[in-house]
């Protein structure tokens, strides 16, 4: 299936694009490790004001090592960290214009809702009636007010996360730091928090960066992605060129699924390159904006979604791919079909079904070729 490919309505011009914007956050050259492991390697990157932005990946790629150095729990052995313009490397937690929302959500137990978001402005000073118009407020904004009076074990899953998310932006940080935010909710509830969120996130305009390691996530959620593995940055983007345009096999790999081929350059010709794979036996003309030199190994990759199913054998020379269906999955909306090669290579290729009825239009053991067009797969060579 598909990742989600967001919820946010386009702009002409994102902070990203325009030149003369000025980032929130600057991380200029940041290290850190652990021993003799390095968490995070030498990582530049800049966030703009408004921006709800994710940092993505397995377990162990150094997301939330990042997050904590933003949030002043962790401290780089190199490079460094600016905020709002100042310098904020050194500066202890407390000093800093962030505040930080954990996943276990941290609520207190015997304080009530109201208390709980209050709590953060208590310690500040803020006055009574500061406090009063302020937590009314962050109630109305997270749709809690019937619940003021109740304790935390009295909420569900999804109204502890709001509650969470009313007492981290009480006190008008210019970030907010979200370490794996909706990873305790059932999957029904985390769907339909996630609108929730980038709902609230776009009425305030605060600065929102998220560790995530699941893909739809963060492909629904965020303006732009970095996708991280073992400490480093592989590429940033927006969700649409993330999986549209994968820099790397990684990225493309662990971005939704994705059918991965070896080969080499043979050819090229109006900004199309010509691929001999030999291993599935096969030659692909991938469109490509730059043109390589013959002999060139790059590998091709092919989302499934992005593939033709027939059962008559084209007459094209190029992007064709015999094989036999070896499995399939009725999902509902879509059906998926694992495609096995002469050489036993599984293609996975899914379908949209359009129309109401009972049973596939293919069937197990049937003979089929699979086609695609140029522009529908991505060449790739690192």
């Amino acid at each position: 299936m598909p990742v989600a490919q967001g919820v946010r309505a386009s702009q002409s011009l994102e902070a990203w694009q325009d030149p003369k914007a000025r980032p929130i956050v600057q991380i200029e050259n940041v290290t850190k490790a652990f021993g003799p492991h390095y968490a995070v390697d030498d990582v530049s990157l800049e966030v703009f004001q408004g921006e709800f932005f994710s940092l993505l990946g397995a377990s162990g790629c150094g997301k939330t090592t990042l997050l904590r150095m933003l949030a002043g729990l962790e401290t780089p052995d190199s490079g460094r960290i600016v905020i709002d313009g100042v310098d904020m490397t050194h500066v202890p937690p407390y000093r800093r214009p962030v505040n930080m929302m954990f996943q276990s959500y941290a609520l207190f137990p015997h304080m009530t809702v109201e208390q709980n978001i209050a709590f953060g402005l208590r310690q500040e000073g803020a006055t009574k009636p500061q406090i009063r118009e302020r937590v009314a407020e962050m109630l109305r904004l997270v749709r809690l007010e019937p619940y003021a009076k109740r304790r935390p074990h009295q909420l569900s899953g999804g109204q502890r996360q709001r509650v969470a998310l009313a007492r981290s932006l009480a006190k008008h940080p210019r970030l907010l730091l979200l370490d794996e935010p909706l990873g305790a909710l059932d999957k029904k509830l985390r769907e339909h928090t996630q609108f929730e969120l980038v709902n609230i996130q776009e009425q305030l305009g605060t600065t929102f960066i998220m560790v995530t390691h699941d893909q739809e996530e963060a492909m629904t959620m965020s303006t732009r992605i970095a996708v991280m593995d073992e400490g480093r940055i592989l590429q940033i983007g927006s969700p649409s060129t993330i999986y549209e345009y994968p820099a790397t096999r990684y990225v493309a790999d662990f971005i939704g699924s994705v059918n991965l081929f070896d080969g080499r350059v043979t050819g090229e010709a109006d900004g199309v390159l010509v691929i001999h794979c030999d291993e599935v036996g096969a030659t692909m003309a991938i469109a490509h904006g730059e043109p390589l030199p013959a002999g060139a190994p790059v590998s091709v990759a092919l989302r499934p979604e992005k593939m033709t199913v027939t059962d008559v054998k084209p007459e094209s020379e190029f992007n064709v791919l015999r094989g036999v269906v070896s499995e399939i999955a009725y999902l509902g909306d879509v059906s998926i079909y694992h495609v096995a090669l002469p050489n036993k290579t599984l293609v996975r290729v899914q379908l949209t079904n359009l129309a109401r009825h009972t049973s596939s239009p293919l069937t197990w053991e049937q003979e089929v070729w699979l086609t695609w067009e140029p522009e529908n797969g991505v060449v790739l060579q690192s």
